[in-house]
Parts: C-alpha cells; sequence; structure tokens
C-alpha cells in the first residue's frame, strides 16, 4: 500500500472538489490513496462518477459527523 494524501475540500461545491482530487492525483503513484474531506452532499455520488471515467478505485465513504471521508485508489 502506498502514501495516504489528504484533501480538504469542505465548504466547497461541485466542481471545485473533483478539479482539485484531479490536480492531486496527477502527483500521486499508482497504489496511493488519496482521502478526500468534503461536505457537499453530492460529493460521494461524483467521486464515483470520477473514478469510473478516470480508472480509480473507488474504496467507499464514510460520513462522520457533517463531512463525507471519500477514499480512492490510485491506479493509472
Amino acid at each position: 500500500m502506498g502514501d495516504t494524501t489528504v484533501l480538504d475540500v469542505k465548504g466547497l461545491g461541485c466542481p471545485v472538489p473533483i478539479l482539485r482530487a484531479n490536480r492531486a492525483v496527477k502527483e500521486m503513484i499508482p497504489g496511493d490513496t488519496l482521502e478526500i474531506l468534503a461536505t457537499d452532499s453530492d460529493a460521494p455520488q461524483d467521486f464515483e462518477i470520477f473514478c469510473d471515467n478516470t480508472g480509480h478505485r473507488y474504496l467507499g465513504c464514510e460520513k462522520q459527523d457533517d463531512v463525507f471521508v471519500i477514499r480512492l485508489e490510485i491506479v493509472t
């Protein structure tokens, strides 16, 4: 398992979290994990679609208080 990068996009709405995640992924290598902290209620679904479109693996989402913690594994 690689490194984990945390991306805090709390308070930001679509498309900003996706754009910031896309930028972060470019600095990562296969096997790394991107952990996204988001408050936008659409973020879990948006990141599932992001993974479908980019080939990365959607590892899941947990809600902690008002924050969605979304995890992706970098594949390519």
